[in-house]
């Protein structure tokens, strides 16, 4: 991004008769020294450097880290390099065919990228279209448009979930139905993985891995299980302890004791699944040698889960899944008085900043909490008469 314009000859002047550097100097070109020098209009590949140089000094001075400076620019370099051409002259046709065949990536790659390369235009169109439209006649327009743009999570809103009183309906109705289900297996099943959900908020994926094995029925108070969390940074996936709490612990009892052996598999096998699929690989069925179950995938758990919002769940939320419930455990929770710290430890989150997420949609009431906090200091005077221990 820089050029160092070495040390001269002795006899290598100006026109003008000054020397170019002071003997044993180095001479560091900066931005305002090349417009200085007047840099022709076609010499697009200089002025895409000095753009990307002062790009990333105001990123700098906007505080991040000196390795998110490295990998900030090099999405738009990379796409430039492949067709030869200054980010300027990119259109939407060309970034989307790099990312659909050369660059291809995983989706969350792609995503950052294309987040990237955006931010590098609104840099461009806030301080560089009015002189990059007079030196080349090109308008500065983002190729990432709103058909191409990627999606995120955060694009579509706040999580709402159902409120205490309708989820209560909710697995009520559920529950009443499962006697005429048209395969009341399978119907229990689904039943007691979304009840299940709503109590411990453990994800789906980290559900349907559940093992018989993996539930201590003797840990904590009403016993907890094992679930492999999600990993981060790379680190592939936690082992975590879920709590099943009074409500689930009957529920898993019942399932155990009532429901479970009712599958083709060995429910005494501590390897075999918690929650076993109906189906069977033909290749296995035609053994006739018992074998561990396969465990129920989690897109078969959220169509269930769908399909149970549809029918039964009361109020303007209708479209269930499970992370939905997981949002609706941390949020009630929080709700009946369980402090940040406990419900962070409910969900498994490192830091209580994504758990705040989760909690979007909580009612806080400062005034109710003024009264209780005073309530609780009358009553330490009370009790200690007077000590302010």
């Amino acid at each position: 991004m820089l050029s160092l314009v070495q040390e001269p000859a002795p006899d290598d002047e100006r026109p003008g008769g000054d020397p170019v550097l002071e003997p044993g100097l180095a001479d560091v070109v900066t931005l305002q020294r090349r417009k200085a020098a007047e840099i022709g209009d076609g010499d697009e590949d200089s002025f895409f450097l000095d753009t990307v140089a002062e790009y990333q000094w105001a990123r700098d001075a906007a505080g991040l880290a000196p390795a998110t400076l490295d990998g900030l620019t090099k999405p738009i370099i990379e796409v430039c390099q492949h067709y030869g051409l200054a980010p300027w002259r990119l259109t939407p046709r060309q970034v989307d065919k790099y990312f659909a065949g050369a660059g291809k990536r995983a989706s969350a790659t792609v995503r950052r990228k294309m987040n990237q390369i955006d931010g590098y235009f609104a840099f461009l169109e806030q301080r560089y279209a009015g002189e990059i439209s007079r030196r080349y006649g090109v308008a500065v327009e983002s190729p990432v448009d709103p058909f191409n743009r990627p999606r995120h999570r955060g694009d579509f809103g706040l999580r709402i979930p159902p409120s205490q009183r309708a989820t209560r309906e909710f697995f009520a109705r559920w529950r009443d139905s499962l006697d005429q289900a048209r395969k009341p297996l399978i119907a229990r099943r689904d039943y007691v993985m979304g009840k299940l959900t709503y109590l411990s908020g453990v994800r789906a994926a980290e559900l349907c891995g559940v093992t018989i094995g993996d539930l201590h029925w003797e840990s904590g108070q009403w016993g907890r299980f094992l679930v492999n969390g999600k990993g981060a940074r790379g680190s592939g996936p936690r082992q975590r302890e879920a709590y099943m709490f009074a409500e689930g612990r009957n529920l898993l009892w019942w399932w155990i004791e009532d429901v479970r052996g009712c599958f083709t598999d060995d429910p005494d096998d501590p390897g075999v699944p918690l929650f076993p699929s109906e189906r069977i690989p033909a290749a296995v069925s035609r053994l006739n040698v018992p074998v561990p179950g396969l465990a129920v995938t989690p897109s078969t758990f959220r169509r269930a889960l769908k399909v149970a919002g549809g029918r039964f769940l009361p109020g303007p939320v209708q479209d269930l899944h499970p992370h939905l419930l997981r949002h609706a455990a941390a949020t009630h929770n929080y709700e009946r008085g369980m402090s940040l710290w406990e419900v962070q430890k409910l969900l498994g989150h490192d830091r209580p900043t994504t758990t705040v997420s989760y909690l979007a949609t909580v009612h806080a009431d400062p005034e109710q909490a003024s009264l209780a906090a005073a309530g609780r200091a009358v009553q330490r005077l009370t009790m200690d008469k007077g000590n302010l221990r």
